[in-house]
């Protein structure tokens, strides 16, 4: 039980601490815009440094493909067409549960505009129980509630391809009203396209999680469908750190041979720890994005030739990062259509995208499905012929508290 009167006494140093955070916080934001505005006038420069130089710094930062001052008004998007998007939940293995598993749960949705369909809206739901898939990723040095995440990750996208593949086959093979004409759909994904954790993975471990995510990407890109990975309150500094280029003191941003082992005080870090999405919330209108962007970071090299860009977008509520594979950033018209279906399923979910928001509301495991979860697999195993049935006492005390 949280102890409110004790919590208080805290408060005032905590708003006094985020008081000095906002102030130093506008003086970096400054220095920001003015470090961009110059960057804007050396743009090519920069760019031909950060080639150069690239295996030599220890920063990850991201090659602007646009001019920075680009600022692109985004149309509206066509009253025809569809959005499907796809999220995950869990419930993870508990030892003090009655049966040592696990459970994914892939939210589905599928929202048709202007074409008198009622929506999907169901999840798919996949028990591991098996000895391969609790203690496999145990050789590796993964603990099974990680192993779990990265399944789900794979599980997402492998349905979200399913999904929009299916949609597109009946949507397009007939439409009364406009025959000749293509119905637009977009796929969503709550969070990046570039999976970070991958990096940390052995090579057996990653060849078992990335080879599906890339081979549902080419079954999208195979039947045309866009797909975005949409990230709300990111917290990405790729684009600040290209800023950090001009702001290096040396001859060459040679951070291995001027700045070795400095990875906590390079001369450079003038802007941390500034976001992109604070950046841009000063030069972006309701509406509008930015210049467009390819990311560089390392673990794309093991995406089999695929490459991810992105932007930043003025959604009205936020600065959100919009993250969408290379075939789909280089077809302009493509892009832009892109970027309007998502401003209008940020709009009509009041800030968010609806169709992610309820892909998630679909996935969600409620304290009251887990709680049936457990009592049918309980039931099941009783059915089974299993005895001595039943949670371990500590999990049994802790539900029962007496205090």
């Amino acid at each position: 039980m949280l102890d409110l009167t004790k919590l208080a006494r805290q408060m005032q140093g905590l708003s006094q601490h985020l008081t000095q955070e906002a102030a130093s916080c506008r003086q970096r934001l400054e220095l920001a815009q003015q470090y961009l505005c110059k960057a804007c006038d050396c743009q090519e420069e920069l760019v031909q440094r950060q080639e150069k130089w690239r295996d030599r710094i220890l920063f990850a930062s991201a090659t602007p493909l646009e001019p920075l001052n680009t600022r692109i008004d985004i149309p509206s998007p066509p009253k025809v067409h569809t959005v499907v998007a796809t999220d995950g939940s869990q419930i993870a293995p508990n030892h003090h549960e009655i049966a040592y598993c696990y459970l994914l749960n892939i939210g589905r949705v599928a929202l048709y505009y202007g074409q008198n369909r009622h929506p999907l809206l169901d999840s798919l739901p996949e028990v591991f129980y098996r000895p391969e898939d609790l203690y496999i990723s145990r050789q590796w040095g993964i603990r099974t509630e990680e192993w779990m995440s990265f399944r789900r990750t794979v599980s997402e996208v492998m349905v979200l391809a399913e999904l929009a593949c299916s949609v597109a086959k009946n949507s397009n093979s007939k439409d009364e009203r406009a025959p000749s004409s293509r119905i637009p759909i977009l796929a969503m994904v709550d969070g990046s396209l570039i999976y970070w954790f991958l990096e940390q993975l052995p090579l057996e471990a990653r060849d078992r999680i990335l080879p599906s995510i890339l081979d549902a990407w080419r079954q999208m890109r195979n039947a045309q469908i866009p797909f975005l990975g949409y990230m709300s309150a990111a917290r990405n500094v790729e684009g600040i750190n290209f800023l950090r280029l001009l702001a290096c003191p040396h001859c060459a941003p040679d951070c291995l041979s001027f700045c070795p082992n400095q990875t906590d005080s390079l001369p450079c870090k003038v802007f941390e720890p500034l976001r992109d999405s604070t950046l841009w919330a000063t030069q972006l209108q309701p509406g509008q994005r930015g210049p467009l962007w390819r990311t560089n970071a390392r673990i794309l090299d093991m995406y089999e030739g695929e490459q991810v860009y992105f932007c930043y977008v003025h959604v009205g509520a936020e600065i959100a990062r919009i993250e969408v594979p290379a075939w789909v950033a280089e077809n302009v018209s493509l892009f832009l259509e892109v970027l309007g279906l998502m401003l209008a399923q940020v709009q009509k979910g009041y800030g968010y995208p609806v169709a992610i928001a309820e892909a998630h509301n679909q996935a969600v495991v409620r304290g009251g499905d887990k709680a049936r979860f457990f009592a049918f697999l309980e039931r099941e195993m009783i059915k089974a012929g299993l005895r001595n049935v039943g949670i371990s006492y500590k999990e049994a005390r802790k539900r029962g508290s007496i205090a």
